[in-house]
């Protein structure tokens, strides 16, 4: 669903690839990420690690000793969110975060199932798995109706397949932002960036490629009211299917004056409220 038959829409096969963390303890949010979460360590030096799943990377961590912790007037993650691919790997999911951390709350939201828990330094943290989208509710306009209701967490924990790892097939499913202005987000993210809006909740704006539910969560609930900063989300990047559609943002971009900063793999840009994007062909 698009608002004006002049927006652009990104590809239907547009989709997440990695996020990426400021963090203190290294150490610390390598076991989190390892132990509760599921992913495997890809890739470690002194000052990063990548974390992923059968050899694809999903996270990126960063230590930096001089960010600060993001304050609480602070736009930037409301949460990262990890597909799984069964409801098996959401109840191993479940007695990973049972027996090693603390589990913040479980939603069933209609079109997903889904649990949160933050990690060591307070980012948020959601672990879910779809419904079929032919059982996802449909809205009169082509949009997606996405509710909030108590999840069966004994019924999910009675699925398990008793794995201490995600399985593969495990994504970066969505991001959830926190932004000082829904309109504003909405403006760069569905009338500049090209995504679809699918739910507009009015405090929340959920946005994506190809009719899922939501690639981007946008939300102004807690009043946030500054850039983002200091430790916490760094970037997060969406995977486009061809060079020719990375192109076709950038000019998009560049027409709407927003900075586009080349790199090795694809283009990098910031977003309102300090947030950076990167994008890059599959």
């Amino acid at each position: 669903m698009t608002d004006t038959a002049e927006t652009v829409s990104l590809p239907p096969e547009t989709r997440l690839g990695r996020t990426a963390l400021r963090v203190h303890d290294l150490d610390a949010m390598i076991e989190f990420y390892r132990t509760v979460v599921g992913l495997a360590v890809l890739e470690r030096t002194e000052m990063t690690a990548t974390l992923g799943v059968d050899g694809t990377p999903l996270l990126v961590l960063r230590r930096d000793a001089n960010a600060a912790p993001r304050g609480r007037d602070q736009a930037g993650l409301f949460h990262n969110a990890f597909l799984l691919p069964s409801r098996a790997a959401l109840g191993a999911a479940l007695e990973r975060i049972r027996d090693r951390w603390t589990l913040d709350g479980a939603s069933d939201h209609d079109v997903s199932e889904a649990l949160y828990l933050s990690d060591p330094e307070g980012n948020g943290v959601e672990i879910y798995r779809d419904r079929p989208r032919e059982e996802w509710p449909g809205t009169a306009d082509g949009g997606v109706e996405m509710a909030t209701r108590p999840l069966d967490i004994d019924d999910i924990a009675a699925e398990s397949d008793g794995r201490s790892t995600a399985p593969e097939g495990t994504t970066l499913g969505h991001v959830h932002l926190e932004v000082t202005s829904v309109p504003a987000a909405r403006d760069f993210y569905v009338e500049t960036l090209g995504l679809d809006v699918r739910m507009d909740a009015g405090a929340a704006l959920f946005v994506a490629a190809g009719g899922y539910h939501h690639h981007l969560g946008l939300n102004a609930w807690n009043g946030r009211s500054a850039p983002a900063g200091g430790r916490g989300l760094a970037w997060f990047e969406m995977l486009l299917p061809s060079d020719a559609a990375v192109s076709a943002v950038r000019e998009r971009l560049v027409d709407a004056d927003v900075a586009v900063a080349e790199r090795e793999t694809g283009i990098e840009f910031g977003a309102p409220d300090g947030i950076t994007v990167r994008l890059r062909a599959e």
